[in-house]
């Protein structure tokens, strides 16, 4: 016969965030804020309070956070919380029975009409002395036991005495040291504090074998670092490598993916492996391990990290395949079945079969991975991690953070949503996202409220304007507008968001119309290219990135809110962390000038309806005075979009006001 765990005195239900019910920890990074919810009542009519105790990895409870009812009548309470370091920490609610709070409420009805003073203000006494007793400095205590003596004494008038109880003085101490009784405990939840980059940071993929010389035209590491001084003057932080192992030559492609390669032909960078190694080797071409090295301490110098492409598959020359022929699965002819994805087909690429050797891919995973950690990489970009199983991430990714907490692991998983989120529960630092794919306002409003809202205790989006892979139609046919217009989105939506080189140049011809791969790819050839080019977009990333880096209302994601537009082709969002405050309008159409009037919802930005303030445009330099509604005018080519920083409203130094200009 079962038993059923007691509820507790006082019912502390629906605790949030609660990843997989509590199984995983909710996610955080020092200094990001998120809310803890939960559903608190009691029997009958006296009031109820509650709080967070947020513990650190030490076990060391946090500073008192009460919690309010986010609605009158609703049962539902939360408060803000906000970690400060990595580690493992826990949240818990805690809810009381309020006896301050309910004589209050019953005093403020009897006292005035009569009924049963003497003894009303008694009892409010009884219980101020209780409190008191819990309050541990002398003065603030002193502020309580006035006011019970105050209660008693009966040579004053009524109206006198309960007021005395209810000033702001007697307030503030009752608010950090309340009377509490039946208190009752949720169980602690778990939370992960990992390292800022884990959910903020600007990344820049490139292919350093592009970046060769006339006399050589195939790139090394070092022509390649030549190249990183610029990254980082455009303001990316992270600079990620696609696959730089030797590449098989058995059924390697040629350029736009043609089935026959020339004896020129560079072939895949993730067809890994020739009998000259695999994931554990430099491409000869490229250079040696030495000047791998060289190249991540020059990236370094340049405050950039590096994010080395992890994709676990092979070549047909791949040493694994005659090595350990049992992590590939063949045919009944013998051959080993290569990759698929109907109707395309990757002749070059073995994917690996895991139900034979689970502990034996574990284990090599974890011997590549801590061989490229041990040469300066602390960033993986996994290629389709949704194709292998989710339990082998599991226990590599728990495995690399126990000893190297640092590591970021980013999950490319364009798949079905189920997959992308328990890649995200299971330990994917970051995920890719449809962002990419998302370019109405209807499909942005609502894919931006689900990842910012609860999925965002567990999965960090990281939008990626572009790939090697992915050139969306939005951006074949939009022009250089287009190009800006996502670029301001994905540096101001997400906390993390990156592109693939090329795109400050505006490339967006296609393979053929209704294709999204780039006509003569880069993953089939060398692409080099007029970095100085003029017209790039470049300004405007650097501009962004800087924007970025100003704002720390920028680096969070659950503080995205919504304003509405009578205009579909104009979005308007806001975030705010503190006192910093930034609103975007864009203009999603990159052929035609639009206008709309966009109302403000002021108090998500902090400021009351009636307020008019100054907003500085980040990208033109100009300053505007916005009240709740607002004209907008956006031209294509000119201005793409308004990044405002909202400015607070002055304080009149006479009576301490906002002044609205």
């Amino acid at each position: 016969m079962s038993t059923t765990e007691a509820i507790g005195r006082i019912p502390v239900r629906d605790v949030h965030p609660a990843v997989e019910c509590g199984r995983r920890p909710a996610k955080a990074v020092p200094g990001e804020t998120f809310q803890v919810s939960a559903t608190v009542f009691r029997e009958g009519h006296d009031a109820v309070a509650a709080n967070v105790v947020l513990r650190d990895p030490q076990g060391r409870p946090g500073p008192w956070t009460p919690m309010r009812e986010l609605a009158p009548g609703s049962d539902r309470w939360g408060a803000e919380v906000t970690p400060d370091a990595v580690g493992l920490w826990t949240y818990s609610v805690e809810a009381w029975s309020d006896p301050v709070t309910t004589w209050r409420r019953i005093a403020r009805i009897k006292v005035p009409a009569g009924i049963d003073t003497g003894l009303v203000l008694e009892e409010g006494a009884g219980l101020y002395e209780r409190a008191a007793a819990d309050v541990p400095e002398r003065a603030a205590r002193e502020v309580v036991l006035a006011a019970a003596r105050t209660l008693r004494d009966d040579s004053l008038p009524v109206a006198t005495r309960l007021a005395a109880a209810l000033t702001p003085e007697v307030d503030a101490v009752l608010s950090r040291c309340p009377l509490r009784e039946l208190v009752t405990a949720s169980e602690p939840l778990p939370l992960l504090v990992e390292r800022e980059r884990a959910l903020f940071g600007s990344w820049y993929e490139f292919f350093p074998r592009s970046e060769g010389t006339p006399e050589r035209p195939h790139g090394t590491f070092r022509t390649a670092a030549r190249r990183l001084p610029a990254i980082a003057a455009m303001g990316f932080d992270v600079v990620y490598l696609p696959p730089i192992h030797p590449i098989g030559t058995t059924f390697r492609k040629g350029r736009n993916n043609t089935l026959s390669a020339g004896p020129d032909d560079v072939g895949v960078p993730w067809a890994i492996g020739s009998p000259e190694g695999g994931h554990d080797t430099v491409h000869p071409d490229l250079g040696t391990l030495e000047d791998f090295d060289w190249f991540v301490a020059r990236a370094h110098d340049n405050g950039l990290e590096i994010a080395l492409d992890f994709a676990l598959q092979c070549s047909p020359d791949h040493p694994w395949v005659d090595k350990h022929p049992q992590w590939f699965h063949h045919r009944p002819d013998g051959s080993v079945a290569h990759a698929e994805n109907p109707p395309k087909k990757y002749q070059d690429i073995y994917p690996i079969a895991f139900d034979r050797d689970m502990d034996g891919l574990v284990a090599e995973t974890l011997r590549v991975l801590r061989h490229w950690m041990a040469h300066g990489v602390r960033i993986f970009r996994v290629d389709n991690p949704h194709t292998k199983p989710v339990v082998f991430w599991e226990r590599v990714i728990a495995d690399v953070g126990r000893t190297d907490p640092d590591v970021v692991f980013l999950a490319e998983a364009f798949t079905r949503p189920a997959m992308m989120h328990t890649l995200a529960q299971i330990g994917f630092q970051q995920s890719y996202t449809y962002f990419t794919w998302r370019n109405t306002k209807q499909e942005l409003t609502e894919y931006l409220t689900e990842l910012s809202g609860e999925a965002a205790s567990y999965m960090r989006p990281n939008f990626f304007v572009n790939t090697p892979d992915i050139l969306h139609a939005y951006l074949q046919h939009g022009g250089r507008p287009a190009f800006e217009a996502r670029a301001v989105l994905a540096a101001t939506l997400s906390p993390a968001w990156g592109v693939y080189s090329g795109y400050e140049l505006c490339e967006n011809t296609p393979l053929r119309e209704g294709s999204e791969e780039y006509l003569d790819s880069e993953k089939y050839q060398l692409k080099p290219r007029d970095w100085d080019d003029p017209n790039s977009i470049a300004p405007l990333i650097t501009r962004l990135n800087a924007i970025r880096r100003e704002h720390p209302a920028l680096r969070g994601l659950r503080n995205l809110r919504f304003h509405h537009t009578d205009n579909d082709a104009l979005i308007a969002y806001s975030k705010r962390t503190g006192s910093d405050t930034v609103l975007v309008v864009v203009n999603l159409d990159p052929h035609h000038t639009q206008e709309a009037t966009v109302s403000l919802d002021m108090p998500q930005l902090g400021l009351d309806w009636h307020t008019c303030v100054p907003v500085h445009d980040e990208l033109t330099g100009e300053t505007h005075h916005w009240g709740r509604a607002n004209y907008v005018r956006l031209e294509p080519g000119r201005a793409p979009a308004h990044v405002l920083h909202v400015q607070p409203p002055a304080v009149s130094p006479q009576n301490g006001g906002s002044a609205a200009s």
